[in-house]
């Protein structure tokens, strides 16, 4: 499961990084089971996301921006 999961990932990152709003992506857990989250800085750009990647649910978290330091 783990492949499969660090792929859907992948795949999730690729599609939806370069939409504006779009802050970050990870492996997350929601109800005790893996999930893919995608954090925003507007809670706008969640609304066309998609629900499921590679069978795992996608989460929306509304976070702001992320910088690297």
């Amino acid at each position: 499961m783990a492949d499969d999961l660090a792929s859907a990932h992948r795949e999730l990152t690729r599609s939806v990084m370069e939409r504006p709003g779009v802050s970050g992506t990870a492996i997350g857990e929601r109800g005790g089971k893996p999930c893919l989250k995608v954090y925003v800085s507007d809670p706008k750009a969640g609304r066309s996301l998609p629900k499921v990647v590679g069978g795992y649910p996608v989460v929306v978290e509304t976070t702001g921006s992320f910088e690297g330091r």
